[in-house]
């Protein structure tokens, strides 16, 4: 079974950095994609970067385009999510999932399409 470990969330205030870690068990074709999700309290969890651990495709969503920049390192078996000028609007639990179907569609990830998932990280923006 696949393992997902995040870490690297916390609070910061708006116009910071932070850079988000998946601990990925083993790049398999299980963990072909690796996403990044979010979820704000009273809000539906939404996709925001995907990484394919096979090649260099990648997916962000509008939101986080040009502020968020999603990368692997592959000998620490690790997929992170650099966050910087960031807002409040993107605070919220942070959540790494993979898998194998399909990295993403039109309109991002599709959390079903996901079967691994870690824990999360909190992420806080304070203006």
């Amino acid at each position: 079974r696949v393992q997902l470990v995040e870490s690297g969330g916390g609070s910061v205030t708006a116009g910071g950095s932070l850079r988000l870690s998946c601990a990925v068990s083993e790049f398999t074709y299980y963990t072909s994609c690796v996403a990044w999700f979010r979820q704000a309290p009273g809000k539906e969890r939404e996709g925001v970067a995907v990484k394919y651990t096979g090649g260099s495709s990648k997916w962000y969503a509008d939101s986080v385009k040009g502020r968020f920049t999603i990368s692997q390192d592959s000998a620490k078996k690790t997929v992170y999510l650099q966050m910087n000028e960031l807002k409040p609007e993107d605070s919220g639990m942070y959540t790494c999932a993979a898998g194998a179907e399909r990295c993403f569609s039109s309109d991002g990830p599709v959390y079903y399409e996901y079967s691994n998932w870690g824990r999360g990280t909190q992420v806080t923006v304070s203006s």
